[in-house]
């Protein structure tokens, strides 16, 4: 049996709770609006892609195209997965 309400909600969850119950939080007007251009800047934010230049030795690019027709994935795609992959900690560096 739970102690309280919060028992099953981490920190930041247990915070907002508190903070909800405590009326600290104001409907917005144009709520409808409010949530298509948040909706809109999420998606922009998650699709964003830039272009970068950068500069490799001919001997790694080699390297990397010979793995890229290995997996069947093109370079420049699989140069971006390892970045994304480094990027969310699911790989690191050995140095």
């Amino acid at each position: 049996m739970r102690k309280n309400k919060f028992d099953y909600v981490d920190k930041e969850e247990q915070e907002l709770l508190e903070a909800f119950d405590k009326g600290e939080f104001v409907s917005v007007k144009n709520k409808d609006n409010v949530i298509l251009e948040l909706k809109e800047a999420a998606k922009n934010t998650i699709t964003k892609t830039r272009h970068v230049s950068i500069r490799l030795s001919e001997k790694d690019l080699v390297k990397i195209k010979a793995k890229s027709v290995e997996t069947g994935i093109p370079y420049q795609t699989l140069i971006g997965s390892v970045l994304h992959q480094f990027a969310e900690d699911k790989i690191k560096i050995v140095l």
